[in-house]
């Protein structure tokens, strides 16, 4: 495997650990109005993702940044293809950080509610613009032969990248669900539990023909069965939630959020960014890869990074693991 074909694979792994680990948190900042019948459950909500939605973002920062550096023209044909739906997304983020660290400087109920819709929709737009962004990727652009988008600002918004925008929202509610029943006790357990039983099937749909698209156009083989493990991963999450095993059932969902990127990536790979028009036009790794030295300066930084950012990570995981309740919420205490 040359370095150009290691790095494709290193940023298909950044990718899935942003959906993994995002599409719970973003599924939670949706579901806070649903699920959340008033401010302290809204906190309990919040209080899940607190310790961990700031470094999740981290994925997604990584993984663009190792675009940009390993396949410079990649990143170039991709993002400035969708580069109004990005800045959207960037702005919805944005939002979102604002909410959570302002909700609680006030205490108002009306200033609480304010952020929370900021909140919820700064969690909305994310998944949407990126599940957009994945689709085109793989399903393509019209490029020309210099590699540059053809048409207007809204050529990625299509049919088909629209139901991959639906999928990664489809996922991350039913994630997110899965992931407050995991960590949440008492009646906002048992009411997330009932309602990813509830969405799940319609909430992976999206996911699912997405995938069977993909693999109609672009798939190999083995890609195949990566898609037969779609189904019955869900079909495990769905029995597991429904005896309230709700961590197996999340470990499911990381299994079908895996199998999707497996199908995505590998479909896509060797090309970066194919063209809808001429296929010559196509963007491959070959062709969009940075020199061999930009790229083992990249991977002896990846060595020493890489596992120090895992371990971070795992180690505030683990401390945040326990369950938390109404109980477990002091009372406001915002400055006056």
């Amino acid at each position: 495997m040359d370095l150009a074909t290691l790095w494709f694979c290193i940023i298909a792994a950044f990718w899935l650990g942003y959906l993994f680990l995002e599409g719970f948190d973003f599924g939670v900042g949706m579901l806070l109005p649903v699920l959340g019948r008033d401010d302290t459950e809204r906190r309990v909500m919040i209080n899940t993702i607190g310790p961990v939605w700031d470094g999740n973002e981290v994925w997604l920062i990584v993984a663009g940044g190792a675009m940009f550096a390993a396949f410079p023209a990649w990143y170039a044909g991709l993002f400035s293809g969708a580069y109004l739906p990005l800045l959207i997304v960037l702005l919805a983020l944005i939002g979102r950080g604002v909410a959570f660290e302002y909700r609680g400087k006030i205490d108002s109920a009306r200033w609480r509610r304010n952020w929370d819709r900021v909140i919820m929709i700064g969690s909305w737009i994310p998944p949407m613009g990126v599940g957009l962004l994945l689709a085109t990727t793989v399903l393509g652009l019209p490029l020309d032969a210099e590699g540059n988008r053809v048409g207007s600002a809204f050529a990625a918004i299509r049919w088909d990248t629209i139901l991959g925008a639906l999928a990664i929202v489809g996922f991350s509610l039913v994630h997110g669900a899965a992931f407050l029943a995991l960590k949440t006790e008492g009646e906002l357990r048992e009411r997330a539990r009932t309602l990813a039983l509830r969405i799940l099937p319609a909430a992976l749909a999206p996911l699912l023909l997405l995938l069977v698209l993909v693999q109609s156009k672009e798939g190999e083989i083995w890609t195949a069965f990566a898609l037969a493990a779609v189904p019955v991963a869900a079909a495990i999450a769905f029995w597991r939630l429904a005896v309230g095993r709700e961590g197996q059932a999340f470990a499911a969902l990381a299994t079908v959020i895996t199998a999707a990127a497996l199908i995505l990536f590998g479909a896509l790979y060797p090309d970066v960014l194919p063209s809808t028009g001429d296929p010559a036009n196509s963007l491959t790794v070959a062709d969009a890869s940075s020199s061999p030295y930009t790229l083992t300066v990249m991977s002896w930084v990846a060595a020493f990074g890489a596992p120090a950012v895992l371990v971070y990570q795992s180690w505030t995981y683990w401390v945040f693991r326990k369950r938390i309740g109404t109980k477990h919420i002091p009372k406001v205490h915002a400055p006056k």
